[in-house]
């Protein structure tokens, strides 16, 4: 069985971990990594930090834990962004691994 991927990007970090709880608690799902970026218009966003949650698990429980997640988010400070993709190709693996938060 080939897994899916799925993107719930946040204000804040924050509603980063109130996301990931809500979605893993909503469906059979993993958390992949938690990533953040500060993007050039921060200071005319909700809150000044994004954090990009990256879920994985079968295609069903990866759409429902992302909409569980997003509800989550929502009520703390915000969704910025989502997206599932249903069976990564390989090249698109290798990408998945790229992790800011884990730069020493």
């Amino acid at each position: 069985m080939t897994e899916g991927v799925g993107f719930l990007e946040v204000y804040g970090l924050t509603a980063a971990f109130v996301a990931a709880d809500a979605a893993c608690k909503a469906a059979n799902v993993r958390i992949d990594a938690f990533d953040h970026n500060k993007p050039a218009n921060a200071d005319k966003l909700p809150v000044p930090l994004l954090v990009l949650v990256k879920m994985r698990g079968s295609i069903d429980n990866v759409k429902a834990a992302m909409e569980a997640g997003a509800e989550a988010a929502k009520k703390v400070s915000g969704v910025a962004t989502t997206h599932v993709i249903a069976r990564p190709q390989a090249d698109t693996e290798k990408l998945l691994k790229i992790n800011s938060l884990m730069k020493k």
